[in-house]
């Protein structure tokens, strides 16, 4: 936008897109996958990445780049790129910078379908993990590193064990190591919490939750925080710093700086591999989402602290986790990092254990059971047997996925409906 100095608020529903004169007031959906150019000259200053502009929307689309600079002025970085889904986006942030016989450290309390991106798939393709408990010293973390180590990975609040990292330590950790930060901002989103200021280089969302906001759209985000300098360690990130011979032998960091560097590598030589693309109707929705993101962030963290006292009190529930409540051990971690809130989500067990979780989730009548989560309506999921259900008994542990915990996504309703709703389910129990 023209004015840099625009608060959080205006910056959801106006930032990225300023239309002209008589031009849409609503971002275009430019639904178009080819863009016509005079001569072949014109288009090949493109493909030298000599001059901006789109040819196939696998690569770019610019209503795709539209919501993505949104976001990045939403993070407070430098540039951003949509990706097709959250998993796309993990994916990507790791392998661009990452390759076979490499090595990353990861917080072992992340969500599931990721934990499985790095542990299983990404460990055949020859890049090799290490989790490590969030809350490790600073010893047992600065022990996790190897000289291959490419980057450091975590989630601000974890889904759905709801951990909540202590960014400042991992960023440490990781710039004493001469490597990024990587945090997955999904659950928190920029409105509670901006990973850049608290020392993170790179930030993934699934847009497909809060920042959506609606089930309507599957996707993922990038950006980049512009502010880690790859050229100190030019053998640790050849990639950014030696030339692409499969892009016309560009080099990144001396073509678009610090600031460019990173996400221009992902689009021109990943999606154009790997074409994980998110569609222009998507984009569009994606905005429309964000546009009250700062409106609905407030609701979801009300709600759900209420339900999480309401929980907190009940004889038929063993334990409550939600960083919001004084007894959590993430309080004031949590105030530190997200004074506002830190999202909609509650874990709990119910007494009686998975056989109870289960009757209790089939008594709801306001909840929906769904795979989805961070939504507008309340969603209620036994991560065990569903999104974590790759995991062995010792995995789950470690994830801070128990057997018997529920998660319950608080919606925009009426917070005393999703009390209701929880207490004549408990009753059947």
């Amino acid at each position: 936008m023209a004015n840099e100095n625009l608060r959080f608020e205006t910056v959801c529903v106006q930032g990225g897109y300023t239309p002209g004169n008589g031009e849409p007031r609503q971002v275009p959906i430019i639904q178009s996958t080819t863009f016509k150019y005079d001569t072949s000259e014109d288009m090949g200053a493109l493909f030298d990445l000599e001059a901006s502009g789109y040819f196939y929307s696998r690569l770019q689309n610019p209503t795709c780049d539209t919501v993505a600079a949104k976001i990045a002025a939403l993070e407070g970085g430098t540039a951003a790129m949509l990706l097709g889904s959250g998993q796309a986006a993990s994916f990507y942030s790791v392998f661009n910078i990452a390759s076979c016989g490499d090595h990353v450290v990861s917080s072992s309390s992340i969500y599931g379908g990721t934990y499985n991106l790095f542990a299983v798939t990404m460990k055949r393709m020859g890049i090799e993990f290490t989790f490590v408990d969030p809350d490790c010293t600073e010893e047992e973390l600065n022990a996790a590193f190897r000289p291959n180590t490419k980057a450091v990975f975590g989630e601000t609040v974890a889904n759905p064990a709801l951990t909540v990292l202590d960014i400042e330590k991992f960023a440490n950790a990781a710039h004493a190591h001469g490597v990024p930060l990587i945090i997955d901002n999904t659950f928190a989103t920029p409105a509670n919490c901006r990973p850049f200021e608290w020392g993170a280089d790179i930030v993934t969302h699934s847009t497909t939750k809060y920042m959506d906001g609606h089930g309507s759209a599957v996707g993922g985000c990038i950006v980049d925080s512009g502010k880690f300098d790859w050229t100190k360690y030019p053998d640790k990130f050849p990639g950014l710093c030696t030339p692409d011979e499969s892009y016309h032998g560009v080099t990144y960091t001396e073509r678009f700086g610090l600031a460019g560097a990173y996400i221009t590598k992902a689009t021109v030589q990943l999606m154009r591999d790997l074409g994980s693309v998110q569609s222009p109707q998507s984009a569009y929705l994606l905005n429309l989402g964000l546009e009250s993101l700062h409106v609905r962030m407030q609701r979801h963290c009300e709600n759900a602290l209420r339900v999480a006292q309401f929980l907190e009190s009940h004889e038929k529930i063993e334990w409550v986790n939600y960083a919001g409540l004084e007894s959590n051990k993430y309080y004031e971690r949590a105030k530190k990092y997200m004074p506002n809130g830190t999202c909609g989500v509650v874990s709990f067990g119910v007494k009686g254990g998975r056989p109870a979780a289960e009757k209790f989730m089939k008594n709801l009548k306001v909840a929906a059971i769904e795979t989805h989560v961070a939504d507008a309506r309340t969603c209620c999921l036994h991560p065990a047997s569903s999104t974590h259900r790759q995991m062995n008994e010792q995995e789950l542990i470690a994830a801070g996925v128990p057997g018997d915990l529920v998660r319950f996504s608080c919606g925009l309703e009426n917070a005393q409906d999703l009390i209701d709703d929880i207490a004549q389910a408990l009753e059947k129990i």
